[in-house]
């Protein structure tokens, strides 16, 4: 799915970034982003989101998250698309606000741990993230927005997608009046064996 397609006046020439995420904006995790030096030109140059990316693709995907951030009507700050490249570069993620601080000082970004805390709910009232309460202590982000349902392995804290629609909740009641039914979180908790 194509999340943006965003013009860019850069070194002089016209540069098309297309961003796109996997299983479809806002969910799923931002997969490509392509550029073409102008769209008259047949010359596509397709820039990979991996781990181990020279600076050309840095600027590709800080384009990206900006037209992501765009799109959901949030304005690119410096913190918010450091904090961007980190969820949505790759697979979908479960990350605390503490796991994500941890990765942002690794990548030598001196953001607060208050700053991601508000990045992160920000990004949810968005629609970028799920907010996912899991443990009382603790509360996870999920880049994949869609319905689905989790593991927790308790020991390691970990959470883990259950896949396709593994899980069917009967016997579901009816809402108040004025009310829906958003979605069901079931959490299935594990212990080593």
């Amino acid at each position: 799915a194509i999340v943006a397609l965003v013009l860019l006046r850069a070194l002089g020439r016209d540069v098309i970034l297309l961003c796109s995420r996997g299983r479809g904006f806002p969910a799923g995790p931002l997969l490509a982003c392509s550029a073409v030096d102008d769209h008259r030109s047949k010359d596509r140059k397709s820039t990979s989101l991996a781990n181990g990316m020279n600076e050309q693709h840095i600027d590709s995907q800080n384009a990206c998250v900006v037209a992501i951030l765009r799109s959901a009507d949030l304005r690119p700050t410096r913190q918010r698309v450091a904090i961007g490249k980190l969820l949505f570069a790759g697979r979908d993620r479960h990350v605390t606000a503490e796991m994500l601080h941890e990765e942002v000082a690794a990548a030598g970004e001196r953001i607060s741990l208050a700053t991601v805390y508000n990045t992160l709910h920000q990004f949810q009232r968005a629609g970028l993230v799920r907010e996912l309460a899991i443990d009382g202590a603790k509360t996870y982000f999920d880049t994949n927005t869609s319905n689905h349902n989790h593991f927790f392995i308790e020991s390691e804290g970990r959470v883990i997608d259950i896949p396709g629609h593994s899980v069917e909740v009967l016997g579901v009641p009816e809402p108040p009046d004025g009310t829906r039914i958003s979605h069901i979180d079931v959490v299935v908790r594990l212990t080593k064996a």
